[in-house]
């Protein structure tokens, strides 16, 4: 779901770097001490997952992991997603530089959405906490890849059928990751409790 240097428009681009300038801020406010340790084991596995990708039609698609580190992290998860996506452009030229900002809001805005509707529910017993973990991650993924077809459409028209592709090759991943967001909050109640919010 990186978006490429040279695809934005100049006002998508200041956009994007002003949603997760603010974004960023928020987020290494709220960060207490105590969570360092835990933000940066997220921002690394978000590194390493959205690494694999996995061809589907005209395009790829990659693990997001956005709701789980959303449920975990709330606005610490803008501050994450900026540092494993600029180390993925310095390392692996995924994205770019001018595109940081657009795909750094693009992961998590929707993160600290799902944060604010699910995190509450989690504490709920048995099946409203399983659904709201399940929802949390197939929703995250689906208003990224919502953000990413306004992206690329407000930054030129002509771009609505890659966006619409872009769209719908992540409905498998937004299955996917609905089922790993419940299998990892499911298994931290178990085990880690305290880390849930």
């Amino acid at each position: 779901m990186h978006i490429a240097e040279g695809v934005l428009s100049g006002p998508v681009i200041a956009a994007g770097f002003a949603v997760t300038a603010v974004g960023v801020g928020i987020g290494l406010k709220k960060l207490d001490f105590e969570h360092i340790a835990e933000t940066g084991i997220l921002a690394a596995t978000f590194f390493v997952a959205s690494l694999v990708h996995v061809p589907v039609g005209p395009s790829s698609a990659h693990l997001i992991l956005n709701g789980v580190i959303g449920l975990l992290l709330g606005w610490a998860a803008f501050p994450a997603i900026a540092v494993a996506l600029l180390l993925q452009a310095v390392f692996f030229q995924f994205g770019g530089f001018t595109t940081l900002g657009v795909n750094t809001a693009i992961m998590a805005l929707p993160a600290v959405v799902c944060f604010y509707l699910f995190a509450p529910l989690l504490k709920k017993p048995g099946k409203i906490a399983s659904t709201a973990a399940f929802s949390c991650g197939l929703l995250a993924v689906f208003l990224s890849a919502v953000l990413l077809g306004g992206a690329l459409y407000f930054s030129n028209e002509n771009f609505f059928e890659v966006a619409t592709i872009a769209i719908s090759t992540h409905i498998p991943i937004m299955i996917i990751e609905g089922f790993i967001t419940l299998f990892c909050i499911g298994f931290l109640k178990k085990v880690r409790p305290e880390m849930l919010p």
